[in-house]
Order: structure tokens, then sequence, then C-alpha cells
């Protein structure tokens, strides 16, 4: 009799029924798939595993049994905020394709700032015809703040197309080929140096509201931000007011405190300001269902949960 693992998950429906399509497939001959809803009380009752995507916390409480739950999503913030701290291990996505996706990602949009293609789109719009000087990528620094697994792709990524990179952790970090900085002492210098900083880093009580007034004094004059961590780690008015100001030149954003923005929200028509609709590093499912089953196959074969969410740090 095969072992039946709940997908709990209250995504919206496209993606809902890629999951759907994607895990079975995935995990055909490990185990059998089935939603929250078409479990029996007997196999509740039985689950030692769950895969979640943005689940409902009740249905996760519902499964009583559980040793571990499978996220679907690198980002893990809300499970830790929401799942009881003595409830099941949370297992975070680790799948190299996001890195090569965010790494990716990074890059085009380290290059948009870096060729001035907000100004060009501004003059555009007005019907300006004026050229502005163009920086060597050697002449410029970029910062990349987590240097985590996708923070480390993302800065080697930018390091091999030029750019002077420097990277930023919480803790003490050596990595061959990039300087780092950690700590409150090794912000404030990363902020100094940096034309162009990448926040890459987890969500946490340490990070929530790190970007305030204080954090953009830091920057160097006229830099540029882009945001594909977390919104919370950023104090909309402070950012709003270190762009009017002229202290940051602009800010990419994929990431917000609510999502989807709201159409009133200033950032959607500030000339300083690119919106993005959370699309840096989508999960793919192909590459995150072939993980899934090899953590999910693993624990059925020897009894070794995968590397765990330390919820203390929130990561």
């Amino acid at each position: 009799m095969k072992t039946v693992i709940p997908f709990v998950s209250e995504v919206s429906g496209m993606e809902r029924k890629s999951w759907r399509d994607a895990l079975p497939e995935a995990l055909d001959g490990i185990a059998e798939v089935k939603a929250f809803d078409e479990l029996s009380d007997e196999e509740r009752n039985a689950a030692k595993i769950a895969i979640v995507a943005n689940p409902d916390p009740e249905k996760v409480a519902a499964l009583k049994n559980l040793v571990w739950v499978q996220s679907l999503w690198a980002g893990v913030e809300r499970l830790v905020k929401e799942l009881p701290e003595d409830g099941p291990l949370i297992v975070r996505l680790t799948d190299p394709q996001m890195a090569e996706t965010m790494s990716e990602a990074v890059l085009a949009w380290t290059l948009y700032l870096h060729r001035s293609m907000p100004t060009y789109m501004a003059q555009q719009r007005a019907k300006l015809w004026l050229d502005h000087p163009l920086k060597t990528p050697q002449e410029v620094t970029v910062s990349v703040l987590g240097i985590g697994k996708l923070g480390q792709a993302s800065a080697l990524r930018l390091k091999a197309n030029g750019f002077n990179v420097i990277g930023w952790s919480r803790t003490p970090k050596v990595i061959d080929g990039l300087k780092t900085y950690s700590g409150h002492d090794g912000l404030q210098d990363v902020l100094s140096q940096s034309d162009i900083a990448v926040l890459l880093m987890p969500l946490t009580d340490d990070t929530r509201g790190l970007f305030n007034e204080t954090a953009f004094a830091n920057f160097k004059s006229g830099a540029s931000l882009i945001n594909f961590a977390r919104g919370p780690i950023i104090k909309t008015d402070a950012l709003l007011g270190a762009l009017n100001s002229g202290q940051l030149n602009h800010a990419v954003l994929d990431v917000f405190d609510e999502e989807p923005l709201p159409e009133t929200h200033p950032f959607w028509d500030h000339p300083q300001v690119t919106v993005l609709p959370h699309i840096s590093a989508p999960t793919i499912t192909s590459t995150a269902s072939k993980i899934v089953a090899q953590n999910i196959g693993q624990y059925l074969r020897t009894g070794e949960i995968p590397d765990a969410v330390d919820r203390k740090q929130g990561y």
C-alpha cells in the first residue's frame, strides 16, 4: 500500500493545477499525493509528511501526526509565523534551478539600472533625445545583501559580467572570490560603497524594517536599490523619502508589504520606482517537484529528514 502524502495549499487555481499535475508524476512509484480535502480520516491520522504551499494552518493542524512539512517555496517566514513551535519541522525548497533563475533576474535588473534604462524610458515619453555617460561594469560596485545560496549564485554571476561585487550577511561568511562583510558595522560599510544594492536576505525579526531612514542615510548618494527579498525588510516611507530627496536614484521592487500591490499605492506612479509583480524567481514546478520527490523518497527509505528551518533564526 502506497504512502499517502497530503497536499495542503490555498494557492490560486492555475498554480494549484500545475502542482496537482507535476507532483503525482514526480512521486510516481514513491507515494500517492492527495489534496487535503480528499483525505480520509485514516489517511489524515497516518500522515507523517505534508507538501504545503500557502497552507491553511488549521488544515495543517488537523494532520496531528505530522513529522515534517515540505514547503514548495524558498521563503518560509509565513510558515514559521503560523505553525506552532512544537509543530512539524519545516523543510524549505532548495532547488538549484531557483538559484539560476534568481541570478539571471539579478543580472538583468542590474543591467537595467547600469544602462540607465529608467532614464531613457522617461526620455522617450518626453520625446527627449539625450545620451548619458556610461561607466564600465568594473567601475560599478554592486552589493548583494544576503549571501545564502541565491545570493552567492547572483554575486558570482554579476562578477562574471565584470561588476565589482561585494557581499553582506548577518554572520561572517568566507566565499572564494567575493569580498564579504557582516553585522551592523559591515552593513554600513557595504551601503556606503554600493552603486547598486541587491536585497536577497530572508525576512526575520532581525531584518524586518532593516532598511529605514538610518540605513538609507548610509547609502552612497545616488545609489539604486533592487529588492528581490521580502517587502517588510524595507520601510516604505523611508524609501520614498530617500528617493524624493535624491539620496537614492531608483528602486526596482519585486516584493511588497501587501501583494498584489494596492492600486492606490504611491509606488505605482513614482517616476523612480519600477514595480514588478513578484516574478524575480518563480518556482519552476518541473524541477521543484523532482526535489520534493527526492526528499520524500529519502525519508521513506531511511527516515532521514532533510535540513529543516531553524525556527529561532527564521530560515
